[in-house]
């Protein structure tokens, strides 16, 4: 069964639009975004659930109430801004689809510099030829940056550099090798694999990630590359780099903290966030049983990531 006519045949479930009218979900919008924004709020969820078709497939207080989170942060779901995203997973535990709140790094630029304590923040990606030298000591970086940005754009990353400069002067900074974010998303994202997958069942079978960026793969199988690990490996590496470095030493806002806690969980209609086992849900209805290694399983989001037993940035993005 295709997900785009996934609404016509199930007749139990409401569909987004009558659900979002009734009069107890229009009060829960009103409280959080107000009567005269009500339309506008309204509007912007049906649009995206119209751009992203599995989200069709996705309960309607799930999308409800990761996009009211988005919208008391005041923070945009649009694509094009890339602040907040609304990601359609699966709920193995309770065999439904679910919409995931997830912050992107974008988000997390804005809500820091709403703060008001930070002079500069930055984070960018370092292509080959480009790094002279980072001295994690002091934690200072000498670079060559590109003038031509077409061949800037076009050249490979090596490695992911942030920093951050507090007003009163405080500095901290980053950098990570390009090995080591593919390490990174390796291992903590279930949807994401940089060596390619041998399953019992030829039909879950996956090519090496540099195979995925060369076009090497049938494109029948593309939806077992929907992760935004694939889809934007740069953006969740942003991502990655900035959550590490203001959550470790940030100065961090009441609503900072509170999307970061959020991150990568099916917001309950209490306002709650579900941390459950997930897999990404394809775009032919598909969820894939890896089969040729254990699972990799997530880790509470409100943690830092140092070490084995610290929190994990996943699908993007996550993550």
């Amino acid at each position: 069964m295709g997900v785009n006519n996934s609404l016509a045949k199930r007749p139990n479930k409401t569909s987004l639009t009558a659900y979002l009218t009734q009069d107890a979900v229009k009060n829960q919008i009103s409280s959080v975004v107000g009567g005269k924004n009500g339309t506008r709020f309204i509007s912007s969820i049906v649009s995206a659930v119209q751009a992203t078709p599995a989200l069709q497939e996705c309960s309607n207080p799930s999308i409800l109430s990761a996009a009211l989170l988005g919208e008391a942060l005041n923070l945009s779901p649009s694509p094009q801004l890339g602040q907040v995203y609304l990601v359609p997973y699966d709920n193995k535990n309770k065999g439904v689809k679910e919409a995931q709140f997830q912050l992107g790094y974008k988000g997390y630029i804005q809500l820091a510099i709403r703060s008001g304590q930070y002079k500069k923040l930055n984070v960018l990606a370092i292509k080959e030829g480009e790094l002279i030298r980072f001295d994690p000591l002091n934690e200072e970086i000498e670079v060559n940056l590109m003038l031509d940005e077409w061949k800037r754009e076009n050249t490979p990353t090596i490695g992911y550099y942030a920093m951050f400069e507090y007003t009163n002067g405080f500095k901290k900074a980053m950098y990570w090798s390009r090995e080591k974010m593919l390490a990174h998303a390796d291992k903590y994202s279930k949807a994401f694999h940089v060596d390619a997958v041998v399953s019992r069942n030829p039909k879950y079978n996956r090519v090496s990630y540099e195979d995925f960026l060369a076009g090497k793969y049938p494109e029948e199988d593309s939806w077992k590359y929907s992760s935004f690990w694939y889809k934007d490996f740069d953006g969740m590496a942003y991502k990655t780099m900035l959550r590490q470095l203001i959550s470790k030493w940030g100065i961090m806002s009441i609503d900072l903290i509170q999307a970061i806690d959020a991150d990568m969980a099916v917001i309950r209609e209490d306002g709650t966030a579900d941390y459950v086992e997930m897999e990404e849900v394809s775009e032919d209805n598909v969820v894939a049983e890896q089969e040729a290694e254990p699972a990799k399983q997530e880790q509470p989001v409100q943690e830092s990531v140092e070490s084995p037993e610290t929190s994990v940035e996943d699908d993007f993005f996550n993550k």
